[in-house]
């Protein structure tokens, strides 16, 4: 679970009689908000219903393994309790409490991993950073500037963030590209001597400490990773609160693009965006119900799979995830008949996982041309969406690297 949740959140998105037409969480950017005004938001920010055990609750319901919490956005705004400045949830806002430490102790108890979202380049609130150009002068942007911004405030509340709240699992970094590399290769050994096991995203930046690769915003990997990688994505459009973005995508959707992710060898985060009362609108909490119901009986086909081992054709019928000598079809539309190729490997039985239901396989192998097809017939009546698991001969899956498949679509 990703979660994008400050005092933009409060304002819905919304600047005086305008919505932004972009992603909320960027509301004071694409306005160019004075900080002083933006700064008034935090008066009325006052989150009376936040309930850390609800939202990590809501995580675990959802079959989800980790947390990762905006401690601080590209606004500056810190939702920890910052010895730094006042810019923070508890100097400023009437609610005056902790959210990350709130966050951290409620992931903790319930076997939850947190970790904490930190824009270490871009502050609007801090002439040195990048961002803001409204309130800061080209004078004022300079690498000197800069240097002092991130040995300043960054260290300064990255070390807070990794010493006050228990274990910190992933601190995960966000739009580099001012940083130098070996602004960032510093950054990196600094997490690892307060925290060494505490992991590290790509977006830190041009230097080599990090621990796995993070994705673009709302893509998926074409073909199987071979880094630890993980994919990002949002239910509509939006990462911060924005009631009026009510286009979300549904949960099939939304299992599709997780299924994808894993059948590619990566985890996927995905985001919600509480309201300024601290709730999770309805429409999220509906989709995490329906991905819970779903994917927690399929465990098998998601916690610790990977891709199949055979490079198949993008098809419209869904995905396929493996592990040990199981092949898991995900199927997100019946076309009545799937073909699969490359897996020499001899079936020994298929069935519908959870109910339990046989599906009829046949299998070909031609070893003269290493040709391995399987034609798969669905029921009629399959509801969607649906795993099928096939078990195979032998500890693991054998499998031709060059094939691919085609589906009756």
């Amino acid at each position: 679970m990703f979660i994008h949740w400050g005092v933009y959140s409060h304002a819905c998105g919304c600047w005086k009689d305008m919505e932004t037409p972009w992603v909320s969480e960027w509301m004071m950017h694409k306005f160019h908000i004075p900080r002083q005004e933006y700064r008034e938001l935090a008066k009325n920010f006052n989150p009376v219903d936040f309930d850390a055990e609800k939202w990590v609750k809501s995580a675990l319901d959802a079959g989800m393994k980790y947390m990762v919490v905006t401690a601080k956005h590209h606004d500056g705004f810190a939702m920890f309790d910052s010895s730094y400045d006042d810019y923070n949830i508890c100097s400023l806002t009437p609610f005056k409490k902790d959210v990350i430490g709130l966050l951290a102790d409620a992931a903790h108890r319930n076997g939850l991993k947190f970790g904490i979202y930190y824009s270490h380049e871009q502050d609007w609130n801090e002439a040195g950073a990048v961002g803001n150009t409204w309130d800061f002068t080209p004078e004022e942007k300079t690498p000197e500037a800069f240097e002092a911004y991130l040995h300043g405030k960054v260290y300064h509340q990255v070390r807070e963030l990794l010493t006050n709240y228990g274990k910190i699992d992933i601190i995960w970094f966000d739009t580099p590209v001012k940083i130098s590399e070996k602004q960032s290769l510093e950054l990196g050994n600094f997490v690892k001597s307060i925290a060494p096991d505490c992991l590290i995203n790509s977006r830190i930046g041009g230097g080599k400490e990090w621990d796995f690769e993070t994705l673009a915003d709302n893509t998926l990997p074409a073909t199987p990773c071979i880094r630890n990688t993980e994919a990002i994505g949002t239910m509509n459009e939006s990462w911060g609160y924005k009631p009026i973005d009510r286009n979300y995508r549904s949960s099939a959707q939304l299992l599709e693009r997780i299924a994808s992710a894993v059948s590619h060898n990566a985890n996927f985060l995905l985001n919600v965006g509480p309201d300024g009362s601290g709730k999770f609108p309805p429409e999220a909490l509906e989709r995490l119900q329906d991905i819970g119901k779903f994917l927690i009986p399929r465990s098998e086909a998601i916690y610790g799979a990977k891709d199949v081992g055979v490079i198949y054709s993008s098809n419209r019928w869904g995905k396929v995830t493996a592990s040990k000598n199981n092949a898991y079809f995900w199927i997100f539309n019946n076309p009545g008949e799937v073909r699969f190729y490359g897996i020499r490997s001899t079936l020994e039985s298929a069935g519908v996982l959870v109910s339990g239901e046989n599906v009829n396989v046949k299998e070909y192998h031609n070893s003269e041309y290493d040709y391995h097809r399987i034609i798969m017939t669905l029921p009629e009546n399959l509801p969607l969406p649906a795993v099928i698991k096939l078990t195979f001969a032998g500890d693991e899956l054998d499998c031709f690297h060059a094939a691919y498949s085609c589906g009756s679509c």
